[in-house]
């Protein structure tokens, strides 16, 4: 294994932890860069048609991150509003709260933006901030898995070329 080889290891392996732990830098974009990265390393055909297919399943994953979670969203009856709530207080908590401020600001936020909505109801208000925990899991896991999947395409493609 040469050094770019290792480098792209490295850069893939930081793109994946990105998915899994949101406060760190990286996803499934950062995979297709470095594969990219690699594939003109190469200079080969086989690198081209790895990437290529790298490219598709992430792409295919961008898609579907959007679309599945965000269909569970709108159909829970869940306004836009009560989602930017959350995003919003996940943004504060990331700067108030070090480390674990992301993972508190963001239930809290749709936690209360719910609790407005239904009128002080906080089992309605529960039930919805569960809704929205789902779909950013989901998310996180299509994401995860489309990147992986990039990642044993390259792989792959190591043994070939």
């Amino acid at each position: 294994m040469s050094l770019v080889e290792v480098i792209v290891a490295l850069v893939i392996a930081f793109g994946i932890a990105g998915i899994v732990v949101p406060i760190l830098p990286g996803g499934a974009l950062l995979v297709a860069a470095a594969i990219l990265g690699w594939a003109i390393w190469l200079g080969e055909p086989t690198g081209w048609v790895i990437f290529g297919i790298s490219a598709g399943l992430i792409a295919i994953g961008l898609i579907t991150k959007y679309a599945i979670p965000g269909k569970r969203l709108k159909a829970s009856g869940m306004p836009l509003s009560t989602q930017v709530m959350g995003g919003l207080l996940a943004i504060v908590g990331f700067f108030v709260i070090p480390v674990v401020g992301l993972f508190v600001g963001f239930p809290l936020g749709v936690f209360l933006a719910e609790l407005r909505r239904h009128g002080g109801d906080s089992g309605e208000a529960w039930a919805s901030t569960r809704t929205a925990l789902k779909a950013i899991g989901l998310f996180i896991l299509i994401d995860a898995i489309a990147a992986t999947l990039a990642t044993i395409t390259w792989v792959v493609g190591l043994f070939v070329t």
